[in-house]
């Protein structure tokens, strides 16, 4: 005979046993919903990052018109390179005319010389012109190529300037160009005093 004490105990053991089974394991949380306003931010910024990347390459080209130059002198001397290839390069070498702060007076006209190096692996050729960079003009224009300068050779280029009217210090930056418009390598400075 079961005693009414004990009989409520198990009966309250047997409930307990059943809600327990009944409950099982507990669910497992659903994933969370992806922030797609976080996405499409990092995606933005990524591109964002490209862009400005492929900005900073892109130089674009020169629209001075060339004029005809006496013809460079180039002397091939090849010269084995630790960086990688390049097909547009060139390294200044040094001046040949007007070293720098050389006097001149003012509207003075005068030729600016540089020896400079084919440092890439293409032949500089027709197309190849010496173009204006940055700093003071002195009236010059772009100057075309009129004979080919191949790699490792050096070749003299000459642009010829008038010195500003005013008195005072003045720094202007040629460089080359290529065939497409597109500037390279080192940049040539002419440095005057005007007095």
């Amino acid at each position: 005979m079961i005693r009414p004490k004990t009989s409520l105990a198990l009966a309250a053991l047997l409930a307990a046993a059943v809600i327990l089974s009944a409950c099982g394991p507990a669910p497992t949380p659903p994933p969370p919903t992806p922030d797609l306003n976080a996405f499409a931010t990092q995606v933005a910024a990524t591109v964002l990052a490209q862009v400005r990347k492929t900005a900073a390459a892109y130089t674009p080209p020169v629209t001075d018109t060339p004029e005809a130059s006496p013809t460079p002198r180039s002397t091939a001397t090849p010269e084995a390179s630790s960086t990688p290839a390049v097909c547009d390069a060139a390294k200044y070498v040094s001046d040949i005319t007007v070293p720098d702060n050389t006097q001149m007076t003012p509207g003075q006209q005068f030729v600016k010389t540089w020896q400079i190096k084919n440092t890439g692996t293409c032949t500089w050729a027709t197309g190849y012109t010496l173009i204006y960079g940055y700093g003071e003009k002195m009236n010059g224009k772009a100057v075309a190529l009129t004979t080919d300068v191949p790699p490792g050779a050096t070749a003299e280029l000459s642009v010829n300037l008038t010195a500003p009217a005013k008195a005072g210090s003045y720094t202007g930056a040629w460089r080359m160009s290529n065939a497409k418009g597109y500037p390279f390598g080192d940049f040539y400075t002419v440095v005057i005093t005007v007095k």
